[in-house]
Formats: structure tokens, C-alpha cells, sequence
């Protein structure tokens, strides 16, 4: 069965490290979302401007088309914010069925922290308000899991690659 998997959430949730775990732990390859922004999108959220839906409309496309690969690898695993049900299901349409998500969920202050201790990295903490408000809840879809990103990475790996070995014999 073919992996392709979307971990998720707003900045400084741990997406990146997360996601680059369960690639190790699937045999699937990783790739960290914000590399496929236009450099557009990263001059403007370098200069503390939010990115609207025409902003990520192509990104997304971008994203889309990547998690469609997974056939291609041992699967797939990006790392993008996917802050919006309808951004998600643009992702589902690209991707297909065996989509899923991990959405890592943390308080406020957890990740104003994490992001402020990322030197070099062009997403500012102003931009993180910005972000909550646009992120909408992802309850009720079935193909997602949310952990608290607070949890050690040992236990978001397990939660996760349990939740995606579950998901994957149901297919099968």
C-alpha cells in the first residue's frame, strides 16, 4: 500500500522534525513543504505578511502534485501547514484516497517558543497569530490524526505510524 501523508499544523508545531521521522520509520521519503513555496511567498512571509488563499493556491498545487508521486517512492511524507478544509481537500483531490494526515496542535506560548528559537528560519513569530486564526478545525475528518505537539517525538512517531499502519490494513 502507498504511503502519502500530510503532517500538518501551524508554524512551529514540529512538522518538519515529525515528518522526517516517520519517512525514517515508513522507508518513505521526506519532503519539507516549505521548500516548494514560490519565492514570493517567502519574501512575503519574511516581511511579516500573511499569505492569503490566492498566495497558497499554487504552493498547494505544488504539494498536491508531490504526495501524488508517492506510487513513485516507498511513499511520501510533506510537511505543509494545510491550515484550511478546503486547502485539505485540494490536497485529497491531487493525492487520492489513501491520503492522510497528522495534525500536530499546540498552545500558543509552546509555539511562539519553538519558532522563536529557529535562527535563520524567514517565518517570523508575528506571523503566528495570523496563522491560528486562518487554521480551521480538522474535526470530523476521518483520515486525520491530531497529537498534541507537545509530546515527546518518540510518542508523536508511535501515535502516528500506529494510526497509519491502522489506516493502511482497512485499505487493504
Amino acid at each position: 500500500m502507498t504511503t502519502a501523508i500530510v503532517v500538518m499544523g501551524v508554524s512551529g508545531c514540529g512538522k518538519s522534525s515529525a515528518g522526517r521521522a516517520l519517512g525514517e520509520a515508513l522507508a518513505a521519503r521526506f519532503v519539507e513543504g516549505d521548500s516548494l513555496h514560490p519565492d514570493i511567498n517567502v519574501e512575503k512571509m519574511r516581511a511579516g505578511i500573511p499569505l492569503n488563499d490566492d498566495d497558497r493556491k499554487p504552493w498547494l498545487e505544488l504539494v498536491g502534485q508531490t504526495l501524488a508521486t508517492a506510487g513513485d517512492d516507498n511513499g511520501v511524507i510533506v510537511a505543509c501547514s494545510a491550515l484550511k478544509k478546503s486547502y485539505r481537500d485540494l490536497l485529497r483531490q491531487r493525492a487520492g484516497p489513501a491520503l492522510r494526515f497528522i495534525h500536530l496542535k499546540g498552545e500558543r506560548d509552546v509555539l511562539a517558543r519553538r519558532m522563536a528559537n529557529r535562527p535563520g528560519h524567514y517565518m517570523p513569530v508575528s506571523l503566528l497569530d495570523s496563522q491560528l486564526a486562518t487554521l480551521e478545525a480538522t474535526n470530523g475528518e476521518p483520515d486525520v490524526l491530531t497529537l498534541d505537539c507537545d509530546l515527546k517525538p518518540e510518542k508523536i512517531a508511535e501515535a502516528s505510524l500506529a494510526f497509519v499502519k491502522a489506516e493502511q490494513g482497512d485499505r487493504q
